[in-house]
């Protein structure tokens, strides 16, 4: 092949496209608002001894695509050497074309290690080799490779019963210039289905905070503490991972009684865990509008499929899929609830399933502020997420929302990755959102009027994220 796979115009199929993204798209900062890198490892400025270290370990979207290539377990997430894991890699690589991994490796291989040739078996030893040339240089540690990447800020995920030390050392630490902030993730706060699991919950948070949690006032006053906490750590980004959002109606003497049962040792049926669940995500929500956060909501997956690889290695091993749930209508009841009692915080709603893009962004328009100071299009369909974050789910995700809300006033990408090597697909992204615009403007369908159209795309890269997420960033 004479030309390198991955060139200038990667992706950018028009002139309009081309210039978009070169002049105002490929050098904006990154703004990463939702990740899940381990903030111990910024904190300790960690440095990676090999490619495994740094790209495989940890990313299931690679051992979901190393299982379809018929590599074995052992090679994936077993004992198998470092080395031979790569290899996996390298055999598996040419199988995905036309899959984003194809993309992704290929992009990550240029931009962090300037190898510029197909990655597969034949190429297997260069790159293992230049992997570990590079990742002794200073410039290829964890706070390194955020500075090559342009990164300004990002935002891990942590739950409310972590101690957050790891995000105090950063925070004092005046030789990070880059902003790391913790979201508030409290999922296992919902799961009174799991008694024992709950309960070690509970009392976890019950220690972490200093409250008493054998009452529901407790637990919520002490989830309302590690909420006071992480504001103090510049946080202001809660999350959660839902299967659906939760609609069955719950009272408060509905939620302590539940609560009481769980704590006995006995679990919630699935009714008390749906009523349980929609009282704990209101009272999320009250937190969240009252600090002026955002609320992250991922919704729509089906997790932990695989009972044998579940029981073996755990959850998050690449065996989750889409769930075919019809959300809107409890999506709807959901906001309606808080906007009437005040409480409907901005909010982001990721969709998994593309098939439900258009019922959820319509959803979500009708619960836009109107009120003054309000963050313009404070509610929003998120970027194209998981088996979505793809060019084509991309393309889905920038049409539903351009044609149900203002493609202006769009948040972008983010990278929801363990990886620190994954902020190539905000590139990604910028690449696939510039050619969408670019292809609209060679068809007459906006304006040639390219500072305006630019700036658009400038905002929808950094800005808008900036100005919306209330964080505090380091000087630019």
């Amino acid at each position: 092949m004479s030309d390198p796979f991955i060139h200038d115009d990667f992706m950018l199929q028009s002139s309009a496209a081309k210039e978009l993204y070169q002049n105002f798209a490929k050098d904006e900062p990154i703004l990463d608002f939702h990740n899940h890198l381990p903030p111990d490892e910024i904190a300790a400025d960690r440095k990676f001894e090999n490619l495994f270290d740094v790209w495989l370990a940890g990313d299931h979207y690679k051992w979901r695509g190393m299982r379809a290539n018929g590599i074995t377990e052992d090679r994936i997430t077993g004992n198998a050497d470092p080395r031979d894991k790569f290899d996996a890699w390298a055999e598996t690589v040419p199988h995905c074309l036309r899959n984003a991994l194809y993309h992704w490796t290929h992009l990550e291989l240029s931009r962090y290690f300037g190898f510029e040739k197909l990655f597969s078996t034949d190429t297997a030893d260069e790159v293992w080799e230049l992997g570990l040339g590079k990742l002794a240089q200073t410039e290829f540690s964890c706070r390194g490779l955020l500075k090559q990447s342009n990164v300004v800020a990002l935002c891990t995920t942590d739950d409310p019963t972590h101690s957050l030390e790891h995000h105090q050392a950063i925070a004092n630490d005046n030789s990070i210039d880059v902003g790391v902030y913790p979201t508030f993730r409290p999922d296992p706060a919902l799961w009174v289905h799991d008694a024992d699991g709950f309960n070690t919950y509970a009392d976890k948070l019950s220690e972490v905070s200093g409250i008493d949690c054998s009452t529901i006032g407790g637990f919520k006053d002490a989830i309302r503490s590690r909420h006071d906490f992480f504001h103090e750590l510049g946080g202001r980004i809660s999350d959660h991972g839902l299967h659906h959002v939760y609609d069955a109606e719950c009272s408060d003497e509905k939620a302590s009684n539940i609560f009481d049962k769980v704590r006995t040792g006995t679990k919630a049926d699935e009714a008390e865990s749906e009523a349980f669940g929609n009282h704990l995500m209101l009272f999320f929500a009250e937190l969240d509008a009252s600090r002026g956060w955002t609320k992250q909501l991922h919704i729509g997956a089906e997790r932990n499929n695989n009972t044998r690889l579940f029981d073996s290695i755990g959850r998050d091993v690449g065996c989750d899929s889409m769930a075919d749930v019809e959300h809107a209508a409890a999506v709807g009841k959901y906001f309606n609830t808080l906007e009437q009692r005040g409480h409907l915080p901005k909010t982001i709603l990721y969709n998994l399933n593309p098939t439900d893009n258009y019922a959820l962004a319509t959803m979500l328009g009708n619960f836009q502020s109107g009120k003054e100071g309000e963050a313009p299009c404070r509610m929003q369909l998120g970027t194209a997420w998981w088996f979505a974050d793809t060019k084509e789910g991309m393309e889905w995700q920038i049409n539903a929302f351009s044609n149900t809300s203002l493609l202006s006033r769009f948040l972008g990408m983010l990278t929801d990755s363990r990886s620190f090597l994954s902020f190539t697909r905000h590139e990604y992204f910028r690449r696939i959102l510039c050619n969408v615009i670019g292809q609209d403007m060679e068809n007459g369908e906006i304006p040639r009027d390219m500072e305006m159209v630019g700036e658009m795309v400038k905002r929808i890269c950094f800005q808008n994220a900036a100005d919306f997420f209330g964080l505090k960033l380091p000087d630019q």
